[in-house]
């Protein structure tokens, strides 16, 4: 067994902040002593179906604390889901219905089963308390911290001085969020460091009730596959968790470098000082760049898929190769001249000529390896094969001979 001291050093390895690490070693401290897991607490309001990597980094963090045995309860903010996190918004968030909000979750917790041990985790729905919530004790819990104290987070504070609109029922949202971890009894709450405000508010709560507080641990902002904004998948620069394996490996092969020993940090549980250590002894960056792909790929497809992954693109970008499962497409008399723009609007994916005009213009086409410009004519045979962007390929299927 882990000593106190090393256990919150790996526990703590890429956390942003912790509040605080004293009453973190205390509370291990006395798990050890009486045999006791601790209540892991992680609230998502699900109000998107899909997530990236940017989503995995608390996960991670979660399946650390289940592999020491704690329990981890995966909080679903059903009912503070139909508010909406007001955190960064400069306007009120669309009230969703109970049907969303229950239909993201499943999805939510599904895709979070590629990283967390489904088996020992705990699901609960924030519903459970806070919809039976009597009006005498929502009075209660509304009278254990001040209108100031709310209107000091950013969001609330830029919104009110600047007169644009606060609902009152956004200001319930951080006490809504306080209170499941009242009625959880949770020892540790984890959250990106923009659930600062949320979570110092439920420790006041507990203890306004009576609780220990919580201990707040802060995961960093993962940077998308720019190396620069926040990962977001209204940036481009995201990594769903469900894309092809294929896909996956790709994306996480065109970041940056310097982003490589963070990403092992804060996605596989590495420490810094391993993956620098190998980059000073001069081990081919590529080559970590590559594990790493594959690894995210094992973690969320298998390990099979992650090898062949590996493989597909050593082929593709190594040794130049179509990937063996590229569409075929039967090799038709006209292709032997035909304009670009014909040629690339025909092909599966490709939804209109415009679009077909906007990938030859940027060239972002190559026949047998040549790239095509939008004024060329194409001479396809039997084996030709199109690449189509990054990581689209079409090979042209072979003349068959005819039986006699």
């Amino acid at each position: 067994m882990r000593d106190i001291q090393s256990t919150v050093d790996w526990l703590l390895n890429g956390v942003d902040d912790v509040v605080s690490r004293e009453l973190l070693e205390a509370k291990l401290e006395r798990s050890q002593r009486t045999q006791t897991p601790l209540i892991v607490k992680l609230g998502v309001d699900p109000t998107a179906p899909d997530i990236h990597l940017g989503h995995t980094v608390v996960l991670e963090k979660l399946r650390q604390f289940q592999e020491l045995g704690h329990q981890v309860v995966f909080l679903i903010g059903d009912m503070t889901g139909r508010i909406g996190d007001p955190t960064g918004r400069s306007e009120t968030r669309r009230q969703l219905s109970k049907e969303d909000v229950q239909k993201f979750a499943e999805t939510y917790v599904a895709q979070a089963g590629k990283v967390l041990d489904r088996d020992r985790l705990i699901l609960r729905y924030n519903s459970e308390w806070l919809e039976p919530l009597r009006l005498a004790e929502l009075i209660d819990l509304m009278s254990r911290v001040t209108l100031a104290r709310i209107l000091e987070r950013d969001d609330f504070h830029d919104r009110f001085s600047q007169h644009f609109p606060i609902h009152l029922h956004e200001l319930l949202y951080p006490l809504m969020q306080a209170y499941d971890s009242v009625a959880l009894k949770a020892d540790v709450e984890l959250g990106g460091t923009d659930q600062r405000f949320n979570i110092l508010t439920a420790r006041q709560i507990q203890e306004a009730y009576g609780q220990e507080p919580e201990v707040g641990l802060f995961m960093p902002i993962l940077e998308g596959t720019d190396g620069v904004r926040k990962m977001s998948k209204s940036l481009g620069n995201y990594v769903g968790v469900e894309e092809p394996p294929d896909e996956i490996f790709g994306k996480v092969m065109s970041i940056p470098d310097s982003l490589m020993v963070r990403w092992y940090q804060l996605l596989l549980g590495e420490r810094p000082e391993t993956i620098q250590q190998r980059l000073a002894a001069h081990e081919n960056p590529r080559d970590i760049k590559a594990e790493l792909a594959r690894r995210l790929v094992s973690r969320f497809w298998g390990e099979e898929w992650g090898r062949r992954a590996q493989e597909n693109f050593d082929r593709t970008f190594r040794a130049r190769e179509v990937p063996d499962d590229a569409p075929l497409l039967s090799w038709r008399s006209e292709w032997a001249q035909i304009g670009a723009i014909d040629l690339v609007a025909g092909l599966p994916g490709v939804p209109s000529r415009q679009e077909a005009r906007r990938l030859l213009t940027q060239g972002a086409v190559t026949v047998d390896g040549q790239r095509v410009s939008l004024t060329d004519t194409v001479s396809l045979q039997p084996g030709s094969w199109i690449k189509v962007g990054k990581r689209r390929f079409f090979r042209v299927q072979e003349l068959e001979t005819e039986s006699r």
